[in-house]
């Protein structure tokens, strides 16, 4: 398994957290920024699969 795809599930994970934080606190931007970090560490973890698929 790539170290992007660890990454990126990490990412991720961190940004589903922070969105339910900015939800459950009123803060959009928190909400937003956790959003962004979901979707980052979504194409991060879509890097790591080429990778995988690259190294068979």
């Amino acid at each position: 398994m790539d170290k992007d795809r660890i990454k990126g599930s990490a990412t991720r994970t961190g940004g589903k957290i922070k969105q339910a934080a900015g939800h459950l606190t009123g803060d959009t931007k928190m909400q937003t920024e956790g959003k962004m970090d979901q979707a980052k560490g979504k194409a991060q973890n879509a890097v790591g699969s080429i990778k995988d698929a690259l190294k068979k």
